[in-house]
């Protein structure tokens, strides 16, 4: 019969006895000549198997599909238990006009302050939403003049050799058209919301009309027609938000550095020599270099908290099913969520109130609970946070490749215990190295099935090596693996519920890595780099996995001054509580570096 592993099911596995697994990773670390030899042996139909098969088995991916009996039965996208009513919130319509969400999501806010608007020249912040706000309506400035200064920020760095762009697609007289809009609103006191006039950059597989989605592609836009906004761009903009233009992204979302052999690769504001992270490469460092103040991306395997994370922004990813996916290329899968990016969690807040609200399907199917925002005026926030439990995993959270991550993440979770009274618990996650094989699995078979009828008449070879090469690995797994994969993800559901039922939110570092160092190499033929990919894909896979809300949250920086992040993974439909945690750790960070690429808009330098 050959070698079978039978696995107990879920029920009745003692944590107590469960050993940690991080589960290495072997694979080649290539760029250059090598990439291109390694890809054209993958897609030979023999030679190709053999190395496949191999990679899988020094991997245990194999053992794990085909050698392994599940007792669970499959469950194909997340599922999710009734939740309890999240403490000290307010609550949202999930149908409701997304102007009036702003303004509900603007009375959660602590008290705007006009005296503390601008920073002090010994520490460094970033303008916020309201500070954009309130110049406009105080006549400081117009949505026009600073259209002027995004307009020549952005085209600065299309004009860098070697080309770094920001964003893919971009019209500067359609950004002055929507900013004199915005200017004539101010002026006659008829603003939309307090999004009116704020700067936004749309992530390049998310529709904004009239731009063309290419998904950083250089052909994707030939066999998709943009006739209309994503539902998401289309409730931002209803609120007055001024969409500069698609950002650059790993091409198809297949990979977590930003690398782009298509558009050019965009770089860190924090080093130019380093990577932004990916796959919304563009959203994150365009927010980060405060052009923008805020950005929509997309996330089916970390691609909003790791970019976020490396350049040092606020990145959430939502619960499955918490924003309509229509419009957007990763529509069809079980992974990918669509949300936002910005230097602030007030920010993100204001923001995520604009564009949440479920699809017709998804709620039938998943019965969202009532969308809320916690509320963050003073007393109410204190008492909460002073009861709240936070789960630590501390093998797993320790187990990084830069020391400096854990011991900067251990400093703040102690400081916060310190100063709000919540405890910190341990917990421990079984099956995380099964975790990633089930990640794997789901998202590359539904990429492979969403970018296959796309990729005839030589659209496939128009592809770059690294997306190449992950497609040739999609492409060896089964409907059976398939299936497997998803027993898992049921199990990995069932250990995920348990936990939440002993603490409120799972804390690690968002990342294992610091922002990894751009080779030049890389720059012309790409690179394949799984140790790369692992590390910074270490702590995010149960947020797409199991569909679960995520906040990343920049908390200090490395030994070489570059950005570490934070995560907080929450219950089904807890973005309430994680945004509110979130909020609390910002409020204790100590240090904030401006980027070495950094425009002030609001003072025009």
């Amino acid at each position: 019969m050959g070698k079978k592993i039978f696995m107990l099911p879920a029920t009745q596995v003692d944590l107590t006895k469960v050993k940690y697994d991080p589960g290495e990773i072997e694979a080649p670390d290539m760029t250059g000549l090598w990439v291109w030899i390694f890809v054209k042996l993958l897609e030979m139909p023999l030679i190709g198997s053999v190395i496949l098969t191999y990679l899988k088995k020094k991997n245990k991916i194999q053992e794990m599909l085909r050698e392994t009996v599940i007792p669970e039965p499959p469950m194909f996208r997340p599922e999710f238990p009734p939740q309890e009513p999240e403490p000290g919130v307010v609550y949202l319509k999930e149908d409701g006009n997304p102007e009036d969400q702003v303004e509900s999501a603007t009375r959660c806010l602590p008290q705007y302050d006009p005296g503390t608007r601008c920073p002090t020249s010994e520490s460094f912040r970033y303008w916020k939403i309201r500070d954009y706000a309130y110049s406009y309506r105080s006549k400081i400035t117009t949505p026009s003049m600073v259209a002027e200064y995004v307009i020549s920020a952005i085209e600065e760095f299309s004009n860098k050799k070697p080309a770094t762009p920001l964003l893919i697609s971009f019209d500067a007289m359609d950004v002055r058209k929507q900013a004199a809009a915005s200017t004539l609103r101010f002026q006659e006191g008829k603003p939309l919301s307090i999004l009116d006039g704020i700067f936004m950059a749309i992530k390049d597989d998310i529709d904004c009309y009239p731009h063309p989605t290419k998904g950083g592609t250089t052909w994707f836009h030939e066999v998709h027609t943009v006739e209309k906004d994503a539902v998401s761009v289309s409730r931002l903009r209803s609120c007055g938000v001024i969409l500069v233009g698609k950002a650059n992204m790993h091409e198809m979302g297949q990979g977590t550095t930003g690398n782009n052999l298509n558009h050019g690769t965009t770089r860190n504001p924090h080093n130019p020599e380093r990577y932004t992270g990916g796959s919304s490469s563009g959203p994150a460092a365009i927010v980060a270099s405060g052009i923008c103040s805020a950005a929509l991306g997309t996330d089916g395997g970390g691609s909003i908290r790791i970019p976020s994370s490396l350049c040092g922004v606020v990145g959430l990813k939502t619960t499955f099913g918490r924003t309509n996916l229509k419009g957007a290329l990763c529509g069809g899968g079980t992974v990918e969520i669509l949300g936002p990016i910005a230097s602030t969690v007030e920010d993100i807040m204001l923001v995520y109130a604009a564009i949440l609200g479920a699809s017709p399907v998804d709620k039938m199917s998943l019965r969202p609970s009532i969308p809320c925002l916690p509320d963050l005026s003073p007393h109410e926030n204190s008492s909460i946070l002073g009861s709240m439990r936070l789960g630590k995993y501390t093998e797993w959270f320790n187990d990084v490749f830069s020391p400096d991550i854990s011991t900067k993440c251990e400093d703040v979770l102690n400081l916060l215990s310190e100063t709000h009274g919540c405890k910190i618990l341990e917990v421990v996650i079984p099956e995380l190295h099964q975790l990633r094989t089930c990640h794997l699995v789901s998202i590359g078979s539904e990429s492979l099935a969403s970018l296959t009828p796309h990729c005839h008449n030589g659209n496939y070879k128009k592809l770059t090596l690294d997306t190449r090469t992950n497609l040739a690995l999609f492409g060896s797994f089964t409907a059976s693996d398939y299936v497997t994969a998803q027993r898992l993800r049921r199990r990995l559901m069932y250990y995920h519920i348990e936990i939440f039922k002993m603490v409120d939110v799972i804390v690690t570092p968002t990342t294992g890595m610091t922002a990894p160092v751009i080779r030049p190499s890389a720059l012309k033929s790409g690179e394949t780099n799984l140790k790369v990919t692992g590390n910074l894909m270490h702590f995010i896979l149960a947020g797409n996995v199991l569909g679960l809300p995520a906040i990343s949250i920049p908390i200090g920086y490395d030994k070489q001054g570059l950005p570490i992040g934070l995560q907080i993974i929450g219950r089904p439909w807890g973005e309430a509580t994680i945004l509110r945690l979130a909020a609390a750790f910002e409020g204790l960070r100590a240090e904030t570096k401006k980027p070495a690429s950094y425009f002030d808009l609001l003072q025009g330098h």
